[in-house]
């Protein structure tokens, strides 16, 4: 199997699991008193819209030749936990502001048909916005540090290679 094969089984894995963590997340973060349907709802409409999101980037930005440059400028391994820590830094900083943007837009825009009143009890856009970058990159560095290895080494093991 070939490498750009392997990229986008990982990628496929990424996408889910940081769309999932991020929904789930920014959802329950944006607090408000909604009933857990439309809590449901709107993870359920975030994880679909981030997950497509995340194909997008994942198939535009090559993530491993990324990492590997910017290992090379820090003079780290890919391997040892500053490698990881520092290319799951730099994928966070690609990935979850786009994702973030995208589900705060959404969410404002479901708020806003669901009841024309909800966005007059919103803060502003870019409250909500910054707010939820920064729990959402949190989070998002923590899964992509924990789940990224684990991704690859498992697609690599499945296809007959030893990391």
């Amino acid at each position: 199997m070939d490498m750009k094969k392997i990229g986008k089984k990982i990628n496929l894995l990424m996408g889910l699991t940081m769309s999932i963590g991020l929904s789930i997340v920014g959802n329950i973060a944006g607090g408000g008193q909604r009933p857990v349907p439309a809590i449901i709802i709107g993870i359920l409409v975030s994880f679909v819209a981030s997950f497509v999101i995340s194909m997008i980037i994942g198939t535009l930005v090559p993530m491993k030749t990324v990492g590997d440059k910017v290992c090379a400028a820090a003079k780290t391994n890919n391997s040892s936990f500053k490698g990881k820590a520092l290319t799951s830094l730099v994928s966070d900083l690609i990935y979850t502001p786009i994702i973030t943007l995208a589900m705060v837009a959404l969410a404002r825009v479901m708020a806003g048909k669901n009841d024309p009143k909800a966005l007059e009890h919103m803060p502003p856009f870019i409250i909500m916005f910054l707010s939820s970058l920064a729990i959402c990159f949190i989070v998002g560095w923590v899964l992509i540090f924990i789940f990224q290895p684990l991704y690859m080494k498992m697609v690599l093991k499945k296809n007959g290679i030893e990391m």
